[in-house]
């Protein structure tokens, strides 16, 4: 007989996604390989590479652009991902959803700006703190 109650795993909730309206959705990004390698995390909000030395590709928001090259708040990691200095590397990243502010990462030395929100929001990702668990 099948048993229906066997445990397939466990899930540890980290508090990124606090509500399922806007939905969360998630397609492929491309991040830009590092000058130094380094383990981006899951929830790290991601700029995109545009202007004329733009590539299109994706940077940690707070990043320094090029000459010539813009970077716009796009989107968000879905889940930790080393990056070395070869190679780009292909990602999962949320391109919607309700997170929690104090849950996402950006470069150490840069804060979330008003306008940042203001183009994830445009974008569909809105930002909500979680509601404290009983």
């Amino acid at each position: 007989m099948i048993n229906l109650s066997e445990k397939l795993g466990e899930m540890t909730f980290d508090g990124l996604i606090t509500d399922i309206k806007p939905a969360p959705e998630v397609r492929g990004g491309v991040i830009r390989k590092l000058s130094a390698a380094a383990t981006l995390k899951r929830g790290t909000i991601l700029a995109k590479s545009s202007g004329t030395a733009g590539d299109g590709k994706l940077v940690v928001l707070g990043s320094t652009a090029k000459e010539n090259e813009t970077l716009t708040p796009d989107c968000i990691l879905c889940d930790d991902i080393d990056v070395g200095t070869a190679a780009d590397e292909k990602v999962a990243v949320y391109t919607a959803g309700c997170f929690d502010i104090g849950k996402v990462t950006v470069s150490a030395s840069y804060t979330i700006t008003e306008g940042d929100k203001d183009n994830l929001r445009m974008r569909g990702i809105v930002f909500k703190a979680a509601a404290a668990a009983n």
